[in-house]
């Protein structure tokens, strides 16, 4: 089961993505006819990371500011830190909240590590146990042994790059994408971690979506490139490689 739960940018992050936006399309209206092909593609690719970050949290621009120049106290500001810099953030918290009360167990993936290590802090204040894996994770199958032998443990943060393929982890029945990759088939080999063999319950995948933004576009281009991804779908090559110009013009409209 696949489900799209979609959520709206906070105030804070809808006026820096929309500055942002902005910019970025000036930036590409102002470098004329003569610019170099590949240099324009690469400012397009750019403009798009940095919309995807702001989607996820501020934090991972570095533009999130406290909104005061008092002090509350800390626990004030981590809280408002988050309700502010990150919607994503908070409809985790709500998910993850929901599932462990249902005693299900969670794979948690996104391709931006910085933004799993702000998920990793947020469950260590909420005293939630977890597994975490990136690419730097260096004992992997035994941080994958301790998941799936401790029920004690209900969720499991990911790099997509680093594990998305390879493992097994049928402890787990929920899976969810805080971000989504441009190949879905990717983001398909991740759920299949949880498909695995030994796995007896339904497997649910949320992907989490922000309204009004490249995020949406994202989605809706999966679909137009779904057929093509299909006929390739042993390849791991993110689907940017095959995006034409009017394409990426368009994610950036």
């Amino acid at each position: 089961i696949e489900q799209v739960v979609p959520c709206s940018l906070t105030s804070h992050q809808r006026a820096a993505y929309d500055a942002l936006l902005r910019e970025i399309q000036l930036g590409l209206g102002s470098s004329g006819k003569n610019v170099n092909a590949g240099a324009q593609r690469m400012k397009m690719l750019t403009g798009l990371l940095r919309l995807r970050q702001v989607c996820c949290d501020l934090r991972l621009l570095k533009v999130a500011q406290a909104s005061s120049l008092h002090s509350p106290p800390e626990r004030k500001l981590e809280a408002r830190a988050t309700s502010e810099t990150s919607a994503k953030l908070d409809l985790l918290d709500e998910l993850l909240e929901e599932a462990i009360d249902g005693e299900h167990r969670v794979l948690v993936f996104s391709q931006f590590v910085s933004m799993l290590h702000l998920v990793r802090e947020r469950l260590e204040k909420l005293e939630i146990p977890f597994c975490y894996l990136d690419g730097s994770t260096k004992q992997r199958q035994e941080v994958v042994d301790r998941f799936q032998s401790d029920s004690a443990i209900p969720v499991f943060l990911i790099s997509l790059k680093a594990g998305g393929v390879g493992l097994n982890l049928s402890a787990a029945d929920t899976v969810i994408h805080f971000d989504p990759w441009w190949n879905p088939a990717v983001e398909a080999q991740a759920t299949d971690r949880a498909h695995r063999i030994g796995q007896t319950r339904v497997v649910t995948a949320y992907k989490l979506i922000t309204r009004d933004t490249v995020e949406e576009k994202i989605l809706r281009l999966q679909e137009k490139k779904r057929a093509a991804i299909d006929a390739a779908i042993d390849s791991e090559e993110p689907l940017m490689t095959g995006l034409t110009t009017e394409e990426l013009e368009e994610l950036l409209a």
